[in-house]
């Protein structure tokens, strides 16, 4: 299997951030899969590597990227070691660097030779946050052909209270706290501002009205950070889209960080059959 990492810089703050690809070499113009992480996460997380090993088996060059203000850096990757750059993290700096990635793929093929790559096709995955992400791209770029999310938040501001926002308005900043790192993550309320000014590209349900592609979400029932009854919400706001639901799996389907086994955990394989086998579907 070819590996490989290419270092990107946004348009914004001049963030350098890291995508990685991999693939089967055999001729042939493969597909492309793009993943991006969630809130709190980045590409090399958990069990990522493993999933994007077994996807790109199936026939596909993988794709994983990381936010450009999601923390980590290219030389500390594994690390939230700018958090200055978390808090200065927004919707529109998120989408931007999505697409910064699609103008790579589609324009250069991130360096694939033309016979190994079908830049034509290519399919957006996104986990949790960055699910929601997923979703308000696919919308408004028509070169994303198919869409899948993992365990996608419906809503971006469903866990904006008012009493939240109120605080975060008068402090100027939330902390979030990261179970794994026990760190005080900072995010400006300038990620409200931005919110606010782009409102009507950032709410799923009516950027959902203008999608025409085949979309497929797949979540836990015991997903304990984003409830299951948000695969009912994304289904009333696209009929046409196909749900998956894995008993028993929680929100990262069975993935810890670090992860050390050289096996995939149950959820995370029943997840990969039916997103290849969606993939695969004319």
């Amino acid at each position: 299997m070819i590996k490989k990492e290419i270092i990107l810089t946004s348009k914004h703050h001049n963030r350098s951030f890291a995508v990685d690809l991999r693939y089967e070499p055999d001729g042939t113009p493969k597909p492309v899969v793009l993943f991006v992480h969630g809130f709190k996460g980045f590409k090399d997380a958990m069990h990522f590597n493993l999933m994007a090993s077994e996807v790109a088996a199936a026939g596909y060059v993988f794709v994983k990227m990381n936010m450009s203000h999601n923390g980590v850096t290219p030389e500390q990757p594994l690390d939230f070691v700018d958090l200055e750059a978390f808090a200065n993290n927004n919707f529109s700096i998120e989408l931007d660097d999505v697409e910064l990635v699609i103008d790579k793929i589609t324009s250069e093929g991130l360096g694939v030779s033309a016979e190994e790559i079908d830049t034509s096709s290519l399919c957006l995955v996104g986990h949790s946050r960055g699910g929601s992400v997923a979703i308000l791209k696919a919308c408004e770029d028509t070169r994303v052909k198919k869409l899948v999310t993992w365990a996608a938040v419906p809503d971006l501001e469903r866990f904006w209270t008012p009493d939240f926002l109120a605080d975060w308005k008068a402090k100027g900043v939330q902390y979030i706290k990261n179970a794994r790192t026990k760190q005080d993550m900072p995010m400006y309320y300038q990620m409200v501002d931005d919110f606010e000014a782009h409102a009507d590209r950032f709410r799923i349900g009516s950027q959902l009205t203008k999608l025409a592609i085949p979309f497929l979400a797949i979540h836990g029932d015991e997903d304990e950070t984003v409830p299951v009854e948000s695969l009912l919400m994304l289904k009333s706001f696209y009929p046409a889209a196909e749900t998956f639901r894995i008993a028993g799996a929680g929100h990262t389907f069975g993935g810890k960080h670090p992860w050390i086994d050289t096996q995939l955990p149950d959820h995370s394989v029943q997840l990969l059959s039916r997103m290849i086998s969606f993939l695969k579907a004319s």
